[in-house]
């Protein structure tokens, strides 16, 4: 895959940036920015993004939701999702539960996340 474009998710301004400059970093351009889980399902259908980045808590609807919500309106296996939280402990079985690709726990480095989403877009 060349390009890409992705949706991302985060209530906190700053980590949502750095998500931003993560996803960038990994080649693809930002179609929609959002700090809730609604406005990013609404995107997510809308703007056939090719990445998902959500944080996995946010008002409206958690990332693991969003991810859900997508893969039930789609018949195919994008986009690609990676579910980013604090809560580390869960995090994997929610991510497993709601059909997405990768987990990535908070605190993450932006290269961390690059590297997810840029090896993703190589296979």
């Amino acid at each position: 895959m060349t390009g890409g474009r992705a949706v991302v998710a985060d209530d906190d301004p700053d980590v949502r940036l750095l998500i931003e400059v993560a996803v960038r970093r990994a080649g693809c351009s930002i179609v929609a920015s959002h700090a809730d889980g609604s406005s990013a399902l609404a995107d997510a259908l809308a703007l056939d993004p090719d990445v998902l980045v959500l944080d996995d808590a946010m008002p409206g609807m958690t990332g693991a939701e969003v991810v859900r919500a997508v893969r039930a309106a789609r018949d195919d296996d994008r986009p690609f999702a990676v579910l980013i939280s604090a809560g580390v402990d869960a995090l994997a079985g929610r991510a497993q539960e709601a059909s997405a690709d990768a987990w990535v726990a908070k605190p993450f480095s932006v290269r961390e996340l690059a590297d997810v989403v840029a090896e993703r877009r190589r296979s």
